[in-house]
């Protein structure tokens, strides 16, 4: 019976942190996928003089650095994974059924990460509502270095979970706040 409920217990995790990464996953897809669109339609439908070009290029460059190097590969990336195997080694129910807000750190971390990530996605919002108001070929421009960033992210995310998931230490916290002791 003891080995049933081990097999089930590891299942439930399993489970649970397909479900998480699997949902973060999911949704950079569908934003990759989308805004990839819109750049096709402006390099299709409009015409890109030198300076466009130039840009184009230069917003890449920027994206690819800023929000796939800096933010996906050497801050979010690690820290999903290092959440996920956190919760598979650690699994509560509650956390296993919120598994993707858990990982992404909107709940059970540390306050101030949990703040910065908030604002983070607050201003990710605001930039998305703004960008939408740009004429093409500037928010197909916009959306190409997006693409790169979050395909960037993807990739890294990606490994970083494959990473985690091996037998090999794994040197990035998980920056749950630590239990508090009664005295």
């Amino acid at each position: 019976m003891d080995k049933l409920l081990a097999i089930e217990g590891k299942l439930l995790r399993i489970l649970g942190l397909a479900w998480g990464i699997s949902f973060i996953g999911m949704i950079l897809i569908f934003a990759i996928v989308r805004l990839f669109s819109v750049t096709i339609d402006a390099l299709n439908n409009f015409p890109f003089f030198w300076y466009h070009w130039v840009i184009l290029i230069l917003v890449i460059g920027l994206m690819a650095y800023s929000e796939g190097y800096k933010g996906f590969q050497k801050s979010f990336s690690p820290r999903v994974a290092a959440r996920a195997r956190y919760l598979y080694m650690h699994p509560q129910p509650i956390m296993l059924l919120l598994a993707p807000l858990f990982l992404v750190g909107y709940i059970n971390i540390n306050p101030g990460r949990q703040r910065n990530i908030f604002l983070l996605t607050l201003g990710i919002f605001i930039l998305i509502f703004l960008v939408r108001f740009l004429a093409q070929p500037w928010r197909g421009i916009v959306d190409a270095g997006v693409v790169i960033g979050l395909t960037w992210g993807l990739v890294s995310l990606v490994f970083y979970c494959c990473k985690v998931m091996g037998s090999q230490p794994f040197e990035y916290s998980a920056e749950v706040p630590e239990p508090k002791t009664k005295n």
